[in-house]
């Protein structure tokens, strides 16, 4: 193993950064962008130090190089890729909540605290006070497929 390091030197973390990223491309699910980023980096570092001022530079210093990249880039990638703060991410697969505060148009009367209201391109069933339709309502809250309106 170490024979194929020292005769690839540089090319083989370069070669690698890309095969890991390419791979993170083809398989779902694998979690190897930083992991090939790492390996590009450490593919730099070695060779902006090609010359006779990088004997340090041995494999087994390249290897410490990509292993410490490898986990600085995982944690500070996956911190950055769960960020708060994505409003859409919170109300994902609840559609009713992601309404809440929004105004609408009743295309059918609230009669006996039921009616029908048009939100976008589709119809929701609304409850709250009783008002013809062609009213504004504001969405107080989602429950169970339809909504509780007020008079805007």
């Amino acid at each position: 193993m170490s024979f194929l390091i020292e005769q690839l030197g540089v090319w083989l973390w370069i070669i690698g950064g890309f095969v890991l990223l390419l791979l993170e491309l083809l398989i779902p699910g694998v979690f190897l962008l930083w992991i090939g980023l790492a390996a590009l980096a450490t593919g730099a570092i070695a060779l902006v130090a090609i010359g006779p001022a990088a004997d340090w530079l041995v494999w087994q210093v390249q290897v410490a190089i990509f292993l410490v990249l490898s986990a600085v880039f995982t944690i500070t990638g996956r911190r950055y890729a769960n960020a708060p703060g994505d409003k859409a991410s919170e109300t994902l697969n609840r559609r009713g909540d992601a309404l809440v505060g929004r105004t609408a148009t009743l295309i059918e009367p609230i009669v006996n605290g039921h009616g029908r209201a048009r939100i976008d391109d589709s119809s929701w069933r609304v409850a709250g006070p009783d008002l013809p339709a062609g009213a504004k309502v504001r969405i107080l809250s989602a429950a169970e497929g339809h909504l509780t309106v007020e008079a805007a």
